[in-house]
Order: C-alpha cells, then sequence, then structure tokens
C-alpha cells in the first residue's frame, strides 16, 4: 500500500465505493463473466434470469436461482469489512452490483445494492415478504399459493428509482471514487461514473487493467490484499 494512497483515504469525506462480482468471489461467490463464472458453465443463463423465464417457466427458473446463486454460508471478506468500516464512520456509500447479502452481514452502514438482493424474497400475488429459508424449501407462498421471488433486477426488469436516484446523489458528492472487483462493462451501472464529481479522483483496484474513458488511478493488484493493507 502506498503511503499516497492511504492519504488518499484518510483525508477522503465521501468516499463511494462502485463493486461487483469480484469483491465477493474471495467468500467463495462465483463471479458471472470469468473463466469459472457462472455464465460459462450455463449458455443459457441470461435466459434462466430473465422475467421471460420468471413468468413462463417459475419452476425452471426458481430451480436454476436456488442451484446457482444462494450461498447461505458465505461469509463477508475483508473487502467488505473494511468498505462497512468507512460506511459506520460516514465517510462512505457502497454502490454494489452484487445480490448476495454480504455488505448486510458486514453492517454496511451507507449502501445501495443496485440489483436489489437474494434474501428479500414477496410473494408475486400479495406482495407479503417471506423469509428468504422458506422459498428455498418451497417457492410458493404458505397463504394463497402464489410463486414466490426474490428481490432482484432480473434481464428484461428496470432499476428500481430509488437505488439510481441515491446512487447519483452519492456520485455527485463523492470526493474520492474507488472502484473494486468490477469490469464496469454493465450498464447503467456503468454510466455511474457519468454522475461523478469532477474533482473526485478515481481508483481502480482491478486484477485486470481497466480503460474507462476518464482518468483513473489504476492499482492492478489482489483486492484482499489491498483492503488487508488500507488502514480504517
Amino acid at each position: 500500500m502506498e503511503a499516497r494512497l492511504q492519504e488518499q483515504f484518510d483525508q477522503a469525506k465521501h468516499i463511494v465505493f462502485l463493486t461487483g462480482a469480484g469483491v465477493s468471489t474471495p467468500s467463495g461467490i462465483p463471479d458471472y463473466r470469468s473463466k469459472n463464472g457462472l455464465y460459462t458453465g450455463h449458455r443459457n443463463a441470461e435466459y434462466y434470469l430473465s422475467h421471460t423465464c420468471l413468468v413462463r417457466e417459475p419452476a425452471t427458473f426458481y430451480d436454476y436461482v436456488k442451484q446457482n446463486l444462494y450461498y447461505p454460508d458465505a461469509q463477508p471478506n475483508v473487502i467488505h469489512t473494511k468498505q462497512a468500516a468507512l460506511t459506520r464512520e460516514n465517510r462512505a456509500t457502497v454502490i454494489t452490483q452484487n445480490i448476495d447479502n454480504l455488505y448486510n452481514v458486514a453492517n454496511c452502514a451507507h449502501l445501495v445494492e443496485f440489483h436489489g438482493n437474494l434474501y428479500n424474497v414477496y410473494c408475486q400475488v400479495c406482495g407479503a415478504h417471506v423469509d428468504w429459508h422458506q422459498y428455498l424449501k418451497d417457492p410458493h407462498h404458505d397463504a394463497d399459493g402464489g410463486w414466490l421471488r426474490p428481490d432482484v433486477v432480473l434481464y428484461e426488469e428496470g432499476l428500481k428509482q430509488l437505488n439510481i436516484q441515491r446512487a447519483v446523489a452519492a456520485m455527485t458528492q463523492a470526493d474520492l471514487v474507488v472502484i473494486v472487483g468490477t469490469s464496469m462493462r454493465v450498464y447503467p451501472f456503468a454510466g455511474l461514473l457519468d454522475y461523478r464529481n469532477d474533482q473526485a479522483p478515481v481508483v481502480v483496484i482491478n486484477q485486470e487493467k481497466l480503460d474507462l474513458g476518464v482518468p483513473i488511478e489504476m492499482v492492478q493488484a489482489d483486492a484482499t490484499q489491498f483492503f488487508e493493507e488500507l488502514q480504517v
């Protein structure tokens, strides 16, 4: 950890972390698009995770999601815990593409789950929220037989306006933007960079070198090691 980078974190009052699947892979949750990722092994993964599949083949959707997305025994790693610690000091906001609930487990205080959360489950008939343990046992609501679903953004579905508003507000106030574990290729998440404060430096911590079309400081490294060394 360069002293200059540590100083940037120390002096920042409004850090925004933009994070993706690479944050959770050290916790044992596979990502989507890498060599061993979820999409690599399933040719029709995008269909299985679509609104069309949910409506036309709810049993197929349920089986795929249950078998491939839920990792209830996974625990937050040092990336989650250090970022969450900064949010509890009211010095940071996390905006994540991840739907795995690990930031909540890490007690993250200022969190925008841009694509929702697998562990928030509700009935499509009556709208009632149901414990996720029950969902993993049976995809039907006991009360009315309605199909349950996780509150995540599927293909063909729109984002929640509140999440967009909160994310944009955080970006405009940021005095340091830190991108971790994401290629920033998926829109509209990648478009959040357009709303950043122009004075805010952008630091990218990623194994793969990124070219984002804006001035960045590229830290091509293992994010786990970076956050182990970061003092918060």
